[in-house]
């Protein structure tokens, strides 16, 4: 449809405009970018499981784990107490869940965890930075 160089030029001017915006971005945007990507990356896991395109699959999913290691990182459990904890310990859930999806072709289990995400997100979008 578009020829190579199309998509070549496009796939820079997106990686340059995501960049830009991980620069200019506080750290509690990054974290709902993070939130953001992880969901965009489970959702296009789901496709690539409906489509049976198992390949495609298996890197939407590892994406997804790396992003849920990512905001795994990013807690201060020392700090953040209790709240911390728990979402310590949803996030190593999720993870575990997204093993599971990927080894079951489970849409379902990415229902799930996308729920859960969107859960985090909306407590984390309310917080006025």
């Amino acid at each position: 449809m578009y020829p190579n160089s199309y998509r070549q030029k496009a796939g820079q001017y997106a990686s340059v405009q995501t960049s830009s915006q991980i620069e200019d971005a506080s750290p509690h945007q990054l974290i709902v970018m993070l939130m953001e990507g992880f969901l965009a990356r489970v959702n296009s896991a789901k496709g690539a499981i409906v489509q049976k395109d198992v390949e495609a699959k298996n890197v939407f999913i590892n994406k997804a784990i790396g992003i849920i290691g990512g905001l795994h990182e990013a807690l201060d459990l020392e700090k953040g107490g209790e709240i911390a904890q728990n979402l310590n310990n949803l996030y190593t859930y999720i993870s575990k869940r997204l093993f599971q999806a990927s080894i079951e072709n489970n849409t379902e289990m990415l229902d799930e965890v996308a729920g859960l995400m969107r859960e985090i997100k909306g407590g984390w979008d309310a917080i006025k930075t």
